[in-house]
């Protein structure tokens, strides 16, 4: 049982943190002091005067202490706020991702030699995808860059769907994308940030597997990576060769990723992928690096509710929103590359109003196919996603 009044109202740090009174023990102390000077027969209740000015000053010693307590965790990543966790980050090399615009690989085609100044390209959604300031068509006639969308977001191109010449150049004569684009990034979240300074103290770990992480997380622009290892003398279930490591990586330049690789691996350590950069070792040996940028892979969800006592379109739209910032939580080869249906009800029932409905229809699927009522497999080298118009909300 709490004694008043309490020894001290301000914050305290110890071996186990920083603490302090709660706005009710400060109140209640500042009334017994007040009480022990006064007499024990003062009227303090909150409709009185004098319990009004303790109460006030209650609330400036519970904010003091408060402001202290957020100066205190505001040192350390795992607590800091907004422009504190920045700052703090810095100390790891790292900054905080600003938004950034969407990048696809675009393979260029035309007459060898031939240079293009501020080429453009442009999808079947009018989208536009700025080459850097100078390409020059190599040798065989075709030259592999990499575009920027002209406009920030996450905007999204398939395969093979960059296929139109913005602005005509003499010499150059097809554009189209082998892979898919890789989405643009709202500013990074603490959360996200949080991860990534986690991820950046494995730089020096004894697990290779934990260095190549460490040191891919810390290239700018990197998102988000998985790395994966097969150990065994056979192809694993991942598909992977044996003795092999296979990093799936969005964002980030991919010379740069391809070096840190080549640098952290060990020796004879194969590497897999469908992205493979030519880099040197340090005495100059050329070697090929093979990784994978993430396939992104839409997801369509189909969910049908019964409306029950005071449900609202209001209620529906927190229940689109929350679908749609779970799967794009999801990253990559999340919960082991399985997207269960039942994983769904939690975000659809986490509303401000969950018996306001009852659900009665569930589908997920992979565009182009249609919703069923089923688990989704996403391969290692996979990343979900889903956009507004992919959920098709039905209420009975």
């Amino acid at each position: 049982m709490t004694t008043y009044p309490l020894s001290t109202l301000a914050a305290q740090i110890t071996s186990a943190g920083i603490s302090a009174p709660s706005y009710s023990d400060i109140y209640q102390s500042l009334q017994a002091s007040f009480q022990s000077i006064y007499g024990s027969d003062s009227y303090l209740d909150p409709d009185s005067q004098d319990g009004q000015m303790l109460a006030i000053f209650a609330q400036a010693i519970s904010d003091c202490n408060n402001t202290a307590i957020a100066t205190y965790n505001s040192f350390s990543p795992a607590t800091a706020q907004g422009a504190g966790l920045s700052s703090n980050v810095k100390i790891n090399g790292l900054r905080r991702l600003v938004p950034t615009n969407s990048t696809v690989n675009l393979l260029i085609g035309g007459t060898a030699g031939t240079i293009i100044s501020s080429g453009i390209a442009a999808d079947g959604n009018g989208n536009q995808w700025l080459l850097p300031s100078t390409v020059t068509i190599g040798s065989t006639g075709s030259v592999l860059v990499t575009a920027t969308a002209a406009n920030p977001g996450a905007i999204s191109a398939s395969p093979n769907t960059v296929t139109s010449i913005f602005t005509a150049v003499l010499g150059w004569q097809t554009v189209t994308n082998p892979s898919a684009a890789v989405p643009g990034a709202l500013v990074e979240t603490d959360a996200a940030l949080r991860v990534r300074q986690s991820a950046s103290t494995s730089l020096p770990a004894q697990s290779i597997l934990a260095a190549i992480y460490g040191a891919l997380a810390n290239i700018t622009g990197v998102e988000q990576l998985q790395v994966y290892q097969n150990d065994l003398n056979t192809v694993n279930s991942l598909g992977m060769p044996p003795h092999s490591i296979a990093a799936v990586v969005q964002g980030g330049d991919a010379t740069a990723i391809a070096q840190t690789i080549n640098e952290k691996k060990n020796p004879g350590t194969t590497t897999f992928g469908t992205t493979s950069v030519l880099v040197q070792d340090s005495v100059g040996i050329p070697n090929k690096i093979n990784f994978f940028v993430p396939t992104p892979v839409e997801i369509a969800v189909n969910i049908t509710l019964k409306a029950l006592s005071g449900y609202t379109s209001t209620i529906g739209s927190q229940i689109l929103n929350n679908v749609l910032d779970y799967i794009n939580s999801l990253g990559i080869y999340a919960n082991d590359g399985l997207l269960s249906l039942s994983s769904l009800y939690e975000p659809i029932y986490a509303t401000t109003a969950p018996k306001t409905y009852n659900v009665t229809g569930l589908q997920i699927a992979i565009k182009p196919n249609s919703p069923l009522a089923q688990d989704l497999a996403i391969a290692f080298n996979q990343l979900p996603f889903i956009s507004a118009a992919d959920i098709n909300l039905t209420v009975t």
